[in-house]
């Protein structure tokens, strides 16, 4: 019997080393490089936040060289044994989403980068996410927008196999939270090379995201 999550970790597991090694350029000069300055204009420097998918563990490195008190988790063994072995001074531990291995109100912060649109359940996901938070917390979640394909990986649904694919887009994202409580705080599109600021600037938003890569939130527990 399928079950989504036993695959995604299958997937994850067997992608650990090819990902690691194009982590580092997705956040210091990639469709990442933005988030961790973001994080700092919104979160106070020395506040504990959990970065929740940290894969290879290099954005949760990054973290830490900006001050924070860091701590990653990831459904994937293989990645946490690379977080583990490159990234000293951090502790990193295997876990589920659906099931975050904390007490409630743990954190000041959480960070989730193209997590929550690869669940099955992604409001579960969110659920764990608001548990762990502490009241007033910070929550960035960046999510894959519809330009972030082909989705090959969605491609067998279409003869009604099973797939782990993209089950959210931005704009969803945003209004699920609120209806969770979470207040929207800020947010910033990242767009293909071949897309520039002229292309998109006198867009609304919701056509901003229609061209985007991926869309980077901050919300308020309240």
């Amino acid at each position: 019997m399928f079950n989504w999550q036993d695959e995604t970790e299958k997937q994850w597991d067997s992608q650990a080393v090819q990902w690691s090694e194009r982590s580092r350029n997705m956040w210091d000069k990639g469709s990442r490089k933005q988030i961790v300055p973001f994080i700092e204009r919104h979160l106070q420097h020395k506040a504990s936040i959990l970065d929740i998918g940290c894969g290879d563990g290099y954005g949760s490195f990054k973290l830490k060289q900006a001050g924070y008190d860091v701590t990653g988790v990831d459904l994937s063994a293989d990645m946490i044994d690379i977080a583990k072995a490159n990234y000293r001074g951090i502790s990193f531990l295997k876990g589920s989403i659906h099931e975050l291995p904390f007490k409630d109100h743990s954190f000041s912060a959480v960070m989730a980068i193209n997590v929550l649109e690869w669940l099955e359940h992604p409001l579960q996901g969110l659920q764990e996410i608001d548990r762990v938070i502490k009241e007033d917390g910070l929550f960035f979640v960046g999510i894959l927008g519809p330009t972030a394909g082909p989705r090959k990986n969605s491609y067998p649904r279409l003869y009604e196999q099973v797939a782990i694919c993209n089950t959210m887009m931005p704009w969803e994202l945003k209004q699920l939270a609120e209806e969770q409580g979470f207040h929207f705080v800020d947010g910033f599109g990242v767009y293909k090379r071949g897309v520039k600021v002229h292309h998109y600037a006198e867009l609304t938003e919701e056509l901003q995201q229609a061209l985007s890569f991926m869309w980077v939130y901050c919300f308020r527990k309240k």
